[in-house]
C-alpha cells in the first residue's frame, strides 16, 4: 500500500512501478492493484454524491473512510467479511470435534480464540464486528453444547445462567488511536 497527496503522483509511480519489480523478477497482480481515491477530499465527495466511499482490504482488515463522533475525517477499519466468516467456521468446527470435552477445558480454549481475535482486529472503528463475533461464537457454543445428549437443547435462558458460571471474554479495544503514535 503506497499513500499518496497528489493522483498525478500515484499515476506516474504506477506506470514505473510494473518496470521496477520486473527488474527483480517480480509482478503487479492485475486484480489487486488499483488507484483508490481515499481520504477525507474523497469521503466528501461520496457524500456529496450519496455514494458508499471507497475502500479497500488490507491484511484482514477493510479498510474505510469516515467521520468520527465529533463529524471529523479518520481512517477506519473493519474485520474483512471473508476472515469474519473463516474465523467462526473454524470455531463451529473445533466446537463440533470437542463438544464432550469438559466445559472449563473449552471455555479456556475458546478464550484463548477470542483473545487472538481482539488483538489482531481490535481497532476502535470495529467495535461493531468485534461484537458480532463474540455474539456468534456465543451461538455457535451454544449450539455445540445443545447437541451432547440427545435430550432437549439449552434454552437461552439456561444458555445465559451457564454464561454467568463459565463466561467467555467481551470483546476488548487493543489498538486505540492513542496507541499508533498520532500527536493528541
Amino acid at each position: 500500500m503506497i499513500c499518496f497527496q497528489n493522483a498525478e503522483d500515484a499515476q506516474k509511480v504506477l506506470a514505473v512501478l510494473d518496470k521496477r519489480f520486473s527488474n527483480y523478477g517480480l509482478t503487479l497482480h492485475p486484480e489487486k492493484t488499483r488507484l483508490v481515491k481515499f481520504g477525507r477530499v474523497a469521503l466528501q465527495e461520496a457524500e456529496r454524491m450519496r455514494k458508499a466511499p471507497a475502500t479497500f482490504d488490507f491484511l484482514g482488515l477493510t479498510h474505510i473512510p469516515e467521520r468520527s463522533r465529533r463529524g471529523f475525517y479518520r481512517p477506519g477499519v473493519k474485520t474483512m467479511k471473508k476472515r469474519l466468516r473463516r474465523g467462526l467456521k473454524e470455531i463451529g468446527q473445533w466446537c463440533k470435534q470437542n463438544r464432550h470435552d469438559p466445559v472449563s477445558k473449552q471455555r479456556e480454549t475458546l478464550n484463548a480464540k477470542l483473545r487472538g481475535h481482539y488483538q489482531y482486529y481490535g481497532r476502535s472503528s470495529n467495535f461493531r464486528s468485534l461484537w458480532g463475533f463474540y455474539n456468534a461464537v456465543k451461538r455457535i457454543w451454544r449450539k455445540w453444547l445443545s447437541r451432547r445428549t440427545r435430550g432437549a437443547g439449552m434454552y437461552w435462558i439456561q444458555f445465559e445462567g451457564f454464561l454467568s458460571r463459565h463466561p467467555l471474554l467481551m470483546p476488548k479495544i487493543t489498538h486505540t488511536w492513542a496507541s499508533l503514535g498520532r500527536p493528541a
